[in-house]
């Protein structure tokens, strides 16, 4: 056992490394960066390299991931990993997935001489990298709808001092913190590159996937047409986020109680298992060995999902 964490954090170390040194390389990318960064010149790449060893994987990650850049897969990915704020391509990103999954396997194999475990690890590092994507989607989604009430403010004050709404945005983009900045700093540049003020606004709903935001849009795109006091809009809208944030909190509070329950009722059985397997092994293994046992835990394990899933239900309260 002792072995096979050893061997785990070995493998995760070694890619929180590189992952770390992508965040590196492009925390400060803008979106421009992001589009034609497939057109640079391999040449200019070739006189910045250096021979440590995280500097040659990611060499290597970016060579293994152009013949698979055209797939749906990837341009879905690319897709997701913007809402994340991971900047790192869909192939690229599969790239990374197959090799955490074949090294973790490895390491298992290694370590256990089981080959039936070899897949199940493999399985589990992508659903794990998988579960992970969707966790930072869902943080950020949240950072950025607090951030939507003060971003209103400061785009309507800016309005009323006499500012265009395309200055506004500017002056976001530069006073707050990300994801907000840097959603608005892709705006700015869709619009230098030529994209309409309309469209970058709806790219940018599509990225975010806020349905606070989708009211701004609709909000803008309205008084873009027929005319009216856009800063006496967004004040009436920055209201009434900050009275569903305030709910939304309230809410929170009321359900922790189920929603700590639902993470005893997943994280308990898996302690107690590990207990007796380490404390009775005999009897433990007749769950696995015995054709009976495993019905019993192909069944506990369902119904521990789908409890987690009720539970999970009952609490999210839509506002």
């Amino acid at each position: 056992m002792i072995f096979l964490l050893a061997a785990a954090a070995a493998v995760a170390t070694f890619f929180f490394v590189l992952f770390s040194f992508m965040f590196y390389r492009r925390s400060r990318s803008t979106d421009i960066f992001h589009r034609l960064r497939r057109h640079y010149d391999d040449n200019a790449a070739k006189a910045h390299k250096t021979d440590d060893i995280v500097q040659r994987a990611f060499n290597f990650v970016k060579r293994a991931a152009q013949p698979i850049a055209d797939w749906n897969l990837s341009k879905k990915l690319d897709f997701l990993l913007k809402q994340a704020g991971v900047p790192l391509f869909g192939a690229e990103f599969i790239v990374i997935a197959v090799i955490c999954s074949l090294l973790g396997g490895f390491a298992v194999y290694i370590v256990t001489f089981n080959l039936s475990l070899v897949p199940l690890t493999s399985l589990g590092i992508l659903i794990g990298l998988c579960l992970w994507v969707r966790v930072l989607i869902k943080r950020r989604l949240k950072a950025f709808t607090e951030q939507l009430g003060d971003c209103l403010t400061t785009v309507a004050n800016a309005l009323r001092a006499g500012y265009s709404f395309q200055q506004a945005m500017d002056v976001v983009a530069r006073e707050m913190e990300p994801p907000m900045s840097t959603e608005f700093e892709r705006v700015s540049t869709d619009i230098a590159m030529g994209v309409t003020l309309e469209d970058a606004l709806e790219q940018m709903n599509k990225r975010v996937g806020s349905p606070d935001y989708d009211l701004v849009v609709t909000a803008v795109l309205i008084q873009r047409e027929i005319g009216g006091n856009l800063a006496q809009i967004l004040d009436t809208i920055s209201e009434t986020i900050a009275e569903r944030i305030r709910m939304k909190r309230e809410i929170n509070a009321l359900t922790a109680q189920g929603r700590f329950s639902a993470w005893v009722l997943i994280v308990l059985p898996f302690v107690v298992a590990a207990f007796c397997f380490t404390f009775n092994h005999d009897q433990s293994m007749m769950l696995i060995n015995e054709e009976m046992g495993r019905i019993a835990l192909g069944v506990a394990i369902f119904m521990e999902f789908l409890g987690y899933v009720v539970i999970r239900r009952i609490v999210d309260i839509e506002i």
